[in-house]
């Protein structure tokens, strides 16, 4: 059995993806260890506020404000970047949080958005997850709490 692995895409802006766990074998479940956006069109030659949310919950989180008391959420990323000329630099900072603490037997919702007015573009994502093995009562546990943050 894989350890590791990642799940990748490019989803328009303002639209949603289920990152699918459907093939749930008793006894294992997985944490989310990272989480990356990346711009899709001309880096460098535009301007791009992107931004991307995962959550265990019912609905998507607003990747562009997102609720830190949502128990569902697990990772949230930001990548602003501004075009080269007209005295801006193309500075760009990525930042990114992941809950790698979250156990998840469940699907997941990932949600992007780029706030740029205009032409909003897609956005690259991806997430790498670590699988972790749960006893009887751990995996009881677990499936419960997600049950109740998906039914929500």
């Amino acid at each position: 059995m894989r350890n590791n692995f990642v799940m990748r895409g490019k989803t328009a802006s303002g639209q949603t993806e289920v990152l699918n766990f459907g093939k749930y074998k008793p006894g294992t479940a997985y944490k989310m260890t990272e989480f990356q956006i990346w711009p899709s069109t001309n880096i460098g030659g535009v301007a791009q506020e992107l931004a991307a949310s995962v959550t265990a919950g019912k609905t998507a989180e607003d990747p562009s404000n997102p609720n830190f008391n949502n128990i569902g959420l697990i990772a949230v990323a930001y990548f602003p970047m501004t075009s080269i000329g007209a005295g801006n630099s193309g500075n760009n900072i990525s930042l990114n949080l992941v809950n790698d603490t979250f156990v998840i037997t469940q699907n997941l919702i990932l949600s992007v958005v780029d706030s740029v007015s205009g032409s909003p573009l897609p956005v690259n994502w991806q997430c790498r997850f670590e699988s972790v093995k749960m006893s009887g009562p751990e995996e009881a546990a677990v499936n419960y709490k997600q049950f109740m943050i998906s039914d929500e």
